[in-house]
């Protein structure tokens, strides 16, 4: 698009279904980089992916011309099909059918990727759930208890 300029920052979160310990160590920054693929065929920017057993982070620099919720819906399904098709967990891996994302500016960036990149130490005092609430209380997102995790 000519003449048109934009930084647009988004911090995207989601878990395994049933919030599951699926993402083993084992394989886990072997799909991490796999997702860093899928975010770059989409022409979007991986700035940081990461997580832990039940749930992931990914931070990305997005161009206007794709949708959150389509970039999403791609990543969940080729890293489903990734992980299933070679065999990576003992159950049918799947993600959870909504997700969170939030914007962030230009000067946050620094401390975004930090708090991605040092998700098992973070998580070693904090729940996935508590983690998950208290975004949307910080982003003054609303919610209802009965979907906010399924």
């Amino acid at each position: 698009m000519a003449n048109t300029y934009t930084h647009i920052y988004i911090h995207i979160i989601f878990s395994t279904r049933a919030r599951a310990k699926l993402i083993h160590s084992s394989f886990r920054q072997e799909l991490f980089k796999y997702i860093s693929g899928i975010i770059k065929r989409k022409g979007q920017t991986p700035l940081a992916v990461n997580g832990i057993s039940d749930h992931i982070h990914i931070f990305v620099g997005l161009n206007p011309d794709k949708a959150i919720s389509d970039l999403v819906r791609d990543i969940k399904h080729f890293s489903t099909n990734f992980v299933n098709d070679k065999k990576l967990t003992r159950t049918k891996f799947l993600w959870q059918e909504g997700y969170a994302a939030f914007s962030y500016s230009h000067s946050q960036i620094n401390s975004v990727i930090k708090y991605i990149v040092n998700q098992e130490k973070h998580h070693k005092t904090k729940l996935f759930t508590e983690e998950y609430t208290e975004f949307m209380k910080k982003f003054e997102v609303e919610y209802d208890e009965k979907y906010l995790l399924d």
